[in-house]
Parts: C-alpha cells; sequence; structure tokens
C-alpha cells in the first residue's frame, strides 16, 4: 500500500509539471511569441483549453499530501512558507490575467492582463524551482537564496522549452514559426517534469518512512481512487478535442 501511494503522489506531481509546464512556459513567453494583439490571442487562445484540467493535477497533489504524509505536511509547509505564498499569489495573478484580459476591451486593459500572465507564470516557475532546491536540501536553512535562484531559473528555462514546443505543436508554422510533433512534445514535457522526478527518486525512502497508517491509506484508496479513471479520461477528452488542427481562436471557451 505504501509503494502504491507514493507512485501515486509521484505521478500526480510529475504529471503537473509535465501538463501545467507548458502553460507556465507560454504565459513566460507571451511578449516573445505574441508580438502583436492577434499574436497573443492565439497564444492565449492554444493553451486555454487545457489550463483547467492540467491544474487539477496539483489540486489532486495537495490532497495527497495532506492525507498520505499528514507527517511532513507541517515541516514543508512552515520550510516553504515564503515560497508557498508566492505560488498562491502567482497562481491567483496568472489565472485572473486568463479570466479577466477579454472582459473588456482597450489596448490598455488588454496589456495590463496581458502583463499579470507573464508576471505569475515567471512567479510559479521560478518559485517551483527554489522550492525543489529546498527540498532536496532537506528544508534546513533559507528557502530562498543563491542555489534556490539558480534552481527557479533552470526550472523557467526548461517550462519555457516546453512552452514554445507546445506552441509549435498546438499552432505549426504559426507563432514560433516551427513545427513540431507530438514525440517532440513528449520529450519537451519529460525535460520539464526531469527536476521534480529526480527529486522524488532520491528521496523516495525518506517518503516511505513517514507515511500515514496502512488504515488511513486503505480508507483512501476507497475515497479516492475510484476517480481516477474519470481524472484521466477527462485529460484523453482535452487533448482530442483541442489538438493541433483546431482552430484554437475559434474553439476556446469564451471566459478566456
Amino acid at each position: 500500500m505504501d509503494i502504491l501511494w507514493l507512485g501515486v503522489f509521484a505521478l500526480l506531481l510529475i504529471g503537473y509539471f509535465a501538463l501545467e509546464g507548458f502553460d507556465i512556459g507560454l504565459g513566460m513567453l507571451l511578449p516573445v511569441l505574441g508580438r502583436t494583439r492577434r499574436e497573443r490571442d492565439e497564444v492565449v487562445a492554444a493553451m486555454a483549453p487545457f489550463v483547467l484540467a492540467n491544474e487539477v493535477w496539483l489540486v489532486a497533489v495537495a490532497g495527497v499530501l495532506f492525507g498520505v504524509f499528514p507527517s511532513i505536511e507541517g515541516d514543508v509547509l512552515f520550510g516553504l512558507y515564503p515560497l508557498v505564498v508566492s505560488l498562491l499569489v502567482s497562481w491567483i495573478v496568472r489565472d485572473a490575467g486568463l479570466w479577466f484580459r477579454r472582459r473588456a476591451d482597450g489596448s490598455a486593459w488588454r496589456a495590463t492582463w496581458d502583463w499579470a500572465i507573464v508576471v505569475g507564470s515567471y512567479g510559479l516557475a521560478l518559485s517551483w524551482g527554489m522550492a525543489l532546491v529546498a527540498v532536496a536540501g532537506g528544508l534546513t536553512g533559507s528557502a530562498i537564496g543563491l542555489p534556490g535562484l539558480a534552481g527557479g531559473l533552470a526550472v523557467a528555462v526548461l517550462l519555457a522549452f516546453h512552452g514554445w514546443t507546445f506552441a509549435s505543436w498546438r499552432l505549426p508554422g504559426r507563432v514560433t514559426g516551427a513545427r513540431r510533433t507530438g514525440r517532440a512534445l513528449l520529450l519537451s514535457a519529460c525535460a520539464a517534469a526531469a527536476p521534480v522526478a529526480v527529486l522524488l527518486a532520491v528521496l523516495a525512502p525518506w517518503l516511505l518512512d513517514r507515511m500515514a497508517p496502512t488504515g488511513t491509506l486503505s480508507v483512501l484508496s476507497v475515497m479516492i481512487l475510484p476517480f481516477a479513471p474519470v481524472m484521466v479520461g477527462a485529460q484523453v477528452w482535452v487533448w482530442r478535442t483541442f489538438g493541433p488542427g483546431r482552430a484554437a481562436s475559434d474553439r476556446v471557451p469564451s471566459f478566456f
């Protein structure tokens, strides 16, 4: 049971970086790929159908962390408090930009919320990178420092590359001027998720020693695992519906 739930936690966290990673990367690249208003609309429309489905992975990660690793929940939140706050604020700012940029017309309004997407995306990438470095260091010392900043920049570069690859796959030959296949997107997803995958592999024995009792894990299995096929099915539907060759600007949900 312990191995099962460690695998579930690892799959969810790796899945978050592999999927939500391209949304964050596209947000960071918005000023580069979207030189005109039309191009910015295309970039946002390309990622918009995937955002909510991808964010579900982070919600699931938080739920599993609190339920399966109750003994380290407080240590992680306390040790990473500044970064947790930064992640939440960046998440809100990025999503506010996505939701509000089309609530009114006008260049100033659009520019304000477009920059909110950019700033929030950079905040997410840098905060995640610094958090991974802090966890790798055993949550000792300050969560913010030169090693953390270096890790944040490295993660930001990987996510930006993933976002660029996704744009080249979703909008072939348009905003990036390049075309990428699904295999290239899979490789960039692996690159985006590589830091957290390596960290989880190193920390696996430590995590196994701090799991909830077997009875708790059994109850969680009955309550949560039956919903896994629904989550996977929703992801498959989104990717099949909004893959390349579909008109992103025509198929994007109206609230974006």
